[in-house]
């Protein structure tokens, strides 16, 4: 049996993309917009986006001390990386996309997801915009399915309708969209309403 490290496993390679093409978007900010600029998780700027997704690798054992109180943990993350200098950071970003960790290889179908809803989080918190791979955009309605069932419920209560290639899942009233735009808005990213069609 060939070791873990020789193994390309379901959803790496686009996990690996994933996280270049976020750093390709954070190299891209004025340091204003890196430090202080506003995404669509409001407490903080790219840079504690960065920090969290990275604490996925990194920094796996901040999530012990919280007793399942994720929201905390995560706050963990993004403020163990916040006085680091831009440049160590974006260092560290580069090792952490190019080697991710045998925990997030291993969990790649989940943490695709999580990653593509955090690189939204920046690109549309600035107002921007991005072409979001197939793949991602994919990953993306799959995190807002999986999350929407403890944080909110709507997967429960609509039956939605993916106009970009993917089967309608659930029963309701419907709402239509795009994959990553409904995934954005089952995760409480509420700012997506006005792309979706309600019926």
């Amino acid at each position: 049996m060939l070791p873990l490290d020789k193994v390309s496993l379901p959803y790496e390679k686009a996990l690996r993309a994933e996280r270049f093409r976020l750093i390709e978007t954070l190299e891209s900010l004025p340091d204003e917009e890196f430090d202080a600029g506003p995404t669509l998780c409001t407490a903080w700027a790219p840079r504690d986006v960065l920090g969290h997704v990275i604490g996925l690798d990194y920094l796996l054992s901040s999530y012990l001390p919280y007793r399942g109180k994720i929201n905390a943990a995560n706050q963990a993350q993004a403020d163990k990386v916040r006085a680091l200098p831009r440049a160590r950071l974006m260092e560290w970003a580069r090792h952490w996309a190019a080697s991710p960790s045998a925990t997030s290889r291993l969990g790649a179908p989940i943490l695709l997801g999580d990653l593509g809803v955090h690189h939204q989080d920046v690109v549309r918190g600035l107002g921007r915009e991005r072409r979001v791979p197939d793949e991602v955009a994919t990953a993306i309605f799959r995190e807002g399915l999986q999350l929407s069932l403890w944080l909110n419920r709507r997967v429960l209560r609509h039956r939605l309708v993916p106009t970009d290639g993917h089967r309608p899942v659930g029963r309701g009233p419907q709402v239509r969209g795009t994959r990553e735009a409904l995934g954005m808005w089952l995760t409480g990213r509420d700012s997506v309403t006005g792309e979706l069609e309600f019926a």
